[in-house]
Order: structure tokens, then C-alpha cells, then sequence
């Protein structure tokens, strides 16, 4: 019995579950929709990520910073880093959605899901995502926060003249590894697009029991309600991801690597210490913000891309979630 379940996967693993259309159409489907709705909420990501880093920034919601952004540094500055942020959230999310459901074919095959089943297809997508897109998201954190004004004395400005040259500087200033700063905190926001998926595809199937297919508004609504809850449980680490991407907090420690569990847990002690406890949620408000919306709109363009083409290909896409 033990050896049955390996040949069974191993049957299924071949080359033509794994380059499937089905799955491709899944992956441009999602980089599509994440990439159309972060542009629309892009500024609200700025807000967030200012609030996250700049521990002395006296604006405390999500609009006074924007205020105060478009005061100090003008409107464009809404959208510094957008071509950087774009490209890989593209990547990351071509990378997740093509791993997650190439993993649902080859698992379920043409069966029913399960939550548990989402869950684990979510995480071990997660965990190729991070391992690959790294990378893109220390550098498009650095050139999203370069030229910003900072209330914090410790941030040391950068001056990067694109995604080439900030891989450059990194890998030739601090060593290659410098690019994968924050993996360990990422790994353990695998959580996070792993719970996500995980509501989705359950509120999903139930809604599925009773109708024949979901309405716009249905899908805006369970992406917004999936994303809400993955956030609200994972944003204090998020947070420490995002200053261990910026890399501006020195620690006191010599030959310690940052991204390590010791760091984390110093981090979130040190906010804490210094901001209490609700320190930890700095920035959630703008967080939740951008995130839900973004979310929703994106499952939705996600569904429809994903129908019109399987549609226009003639393909069987997996229609038991």
C-alpha cells in the first residue's frame, strides 16, 4: 500500500499533465488579472508599504498618507516602482497559478477537491512562487521606496537606474544571497496565498451546489472574503518581509543572516517594543485596502479570462473545484 501511492503519482506526473493548455490558460488568466488590478490600486499598495517601513511617519491612515506622499513628492510618486511591481507580480502570479493548478490536474484528476487538498496544492505553490520570484520583489522593493522622503534616520537612500542595474548594485555591494533576504519570512507566508485559494475555491464549490456558474458580483465578493481573512492572519509578517526587502534595519548581531527565524522574531519584538503591539498591524488598514480589492477584481478578470479562452481553444478545463 505504501508503494501504490508514489506509482500512482508517478503515472500522473508526465511531461503532458504538467505542459498542459489547461494549465497555461490558468497562468496567463491569473498574471492578467493581478497584474490589470494592482494598476488600479497601486497607490494604496505605496501607502501601505510607506506605512510598513517608516516607523516615524506621524500620518497613520491610509488617505493622510496619500496626502501627504502627494504633497512632499507629487502625484506620480503614487506609482514609483510600477513597472518593477508589475513585472513580477506577473511572474509570481504566472508561477503560482500554473503550479497550483497543474498539481489540481495531476492530483484530482477530474475528481472533486477538497479543502485539504487546496491547501496543500496552495502551499507547495506557494513555496515554488517564493523560491523562484524572490528575487524580482527584493529589487522592486528597493526601487519602489528609492527617491522617497523617510522620517526614519537609519534608512539609507538607494540610486538604482532600473531592474538590471539594482541586480547589479545588490549582487556586487552585498553577494547574490542579498536577493533572497526575505525567503524565509516569504516561505512562511505561504500561508497566505495557500489560505486564500483555500476559501476561494471552498466558498466556491458550495455556491457551485445550487447554481450552474457564479455571477461577477459572487466572485468579486469570495476573492474580497478568501483575501480578507489570508491577510488579517499573516500581516505581521508581511510587515517584517517588507523591511527585510528594504534592508535598512541593522542588526546588532554580527554574521547573522537576515531572513532567519532569529531575525524575524527580533523584528517583531522590536516593533512591538517600539510601537506596542498594534504595531504589528501598522498599515493594515491600507493593506486590506488594496489587497481585497485587488483580489477580488483580480479572481474575477481570472474567471472570465479563463472561461472566454478555454471557450475560444475548445479546451476541457478542470470544472470540478
Amino acid at each position: 500500500m505504501s508503494r501504490r501511492v508514489p506509482e500512482v503519482w508517478m503515472e500522473r506526473l508526465t511531461p503532458r499533465a504538467l505542459l498542459s493548455y489547461g494549465s497555461l490558460v490558468h497562468a496567463v488568466s491569473g498574471a492578467m488579472g493581478s497584474v490589470t488590478a494592482m494598476t488600479v490600486f497601486y497607490p494604496l499598495d505605496t501607502a501601505r508599504l510607506r506605512l510598513q517601513v517608516d516607523n516615524k511617519r506621524k500620518s497613520k491612515s491610509t488617505l493622510a498618507v496619500l496626502i501627504e506622499i502627494i504633497k512632499e513628492e507629487g502625484l506620480l510618486a503614487l506609482y514609483r516602482g510600477w513597472f518593477p511591481v508589475i513585472s513580477s507580480l506577473c511572474c509570481s502570479n504566472f508561477v503560482y497559478f500554473y503550479t497550483f493548478n497543474s498539481l489540481k490536474a495531476i492530483w484530482v484528476n477530474g475528481q472533486q477537491s477538497t479543502t485539504g487538498k487546496d491547501l496543500l496544492f496552495g502551499m507547495i505553490a506557494g513555496v515554488v512562487n517564493v523560491l523562484l520570484t524572490t528575487p524580482l520583489w527584493v529589487v522592486n522593493t528597493r526601487l519602489k521606496l528609492q527617491g522617497a522622503k523617510f522620517w526614519n534616520d537609519d534608512i539609507v537612500p538607494s540610486n538604482y537606474k532600473g531592474i538590471l542595474d539594482a541586480f547589479h548594485q545588490i549582487i556586487r555591494n552585498e553577494g547574490i544571497l542579498a536577493l533572497w533576504d526575505s525567503t524565509f519570512p516569504s516561505l512562511l507566508l505561504v500561508f497566505n496565498p495557500a489560505i486564500q485559494f483555500m476559501f476561494y475555491e471552498g466558498l466556491k464549490r458550495q455556491l457551485l451546489k445550487s447554481q450552474a456558474e457564479l455571477s461577477s458580483f459572487e466572485v468579486f465578493v469570495i476573492g474580497a472574503v478568501a483575501k480578507a481573512i489570508a491577510t488579517v492572519v499573516t500581516y505581521p509578517l508581511q510587515t517584517v518581509q517588507s523591511v527585510l526587502r528594504f534592508r535598512h534595519h541593522r542588526l546588532n548581531s554580527e554574521n547573522q543572516t537576515l531572513g532567519s527565524l532569529r531575525n524575524v522574531l527580533y523584528l517583531l519584538q522590536q516593533r512591538v517594543r517600539c510601537l506596542g503591539v498594534l504595531g504589528l498591524c501598522k498599515g493594515l488598514e491600507a493593506k486590506l485596502l488594496q489587497t481585497v480589492f485587488t483580489a477580488a477584481l483580480m479572481f474575477l478578470i481570472y474567471e472570465k479570462l479563463t472561461a472566454v479562452t478555454a471557450s475560444l481553444m475548445g479546451l476541457q478545463m478542470v470544472s470540478k473545484r
